[in-house]
């Protein structure tokens, strides 16, 4: 179906935020490189990392992350359907408790001013994946956080429509 206009709306970046900030955008990098070694320590697998990512960036409202983690979890073997269904994983069954339990904490984490993380989601967390992946997984989800708050607030990375395909 065609409509009378259908061109995409550009959306504008507000601030170059890596040129202005560049000491604190490395240091973002670098937290992020811990967060992965962590994460490795861990023995969190690539598609669970980028499933939390997306998941947080889809509750922050971050284009870029959004779309940067949904190629990556579909890239680190991840099924498209099921990175389709994170938006709605309460209502999916394509995902397993472990899986759950992480984006209960991703959801508990991000939105903590409402939640103050509830003792149960921490809980069930390490439940599912012990003390030092539960712990991982909450610097995976502070990270991609940061991510989100520099990128929602800048819009410093936009996305450009790519061919279907």
């Amino acid at each position: 179906m065609t409509f009378l206009n259908d061109t995409f709306v550009p959306v504008s970046p507000r601030l170059d935020f890596d040129a202005l900030a560049p000491v604190f955008s490395r240091a973002v990098s670098t937290l992020d490189d811990a967060t992965t070694e962590q994460l490795d320590l861990a023995g969190i697998d690539a598609g669970l990392r980028e499933l939390v990512r997306l998941r947080a960036s889809q509750v922050n409202g971050c284009t870029y992350c959004v779309d940067l983690h949904a190629r990556a979890a579909r890239s680190s073997g991840v099924a498209t359907q099921r990175v389709d269904a994170v938006a709605v994983w309460r209502e999916s069954g394509l995902f397993t408790a472990a899986e759950r339990a992480a984006f209960a904490l991703t959801e508990d984490v991000t939105r903590l001013s409402e939640t103050h993380v509830p003792e149960d989601t921490v809980t069930d967390a390490v439940a599912a994946f012990g003390e030092e992946a539960a712990a991982a997984l909450i610097s995976l989800i502070i990270t991609i956080n940061v991510w989100n708050a520099i990128g929602v607030t800048t819009r410093a990375w936009t996305v450009a429509p790519r061919p279907a395909g």
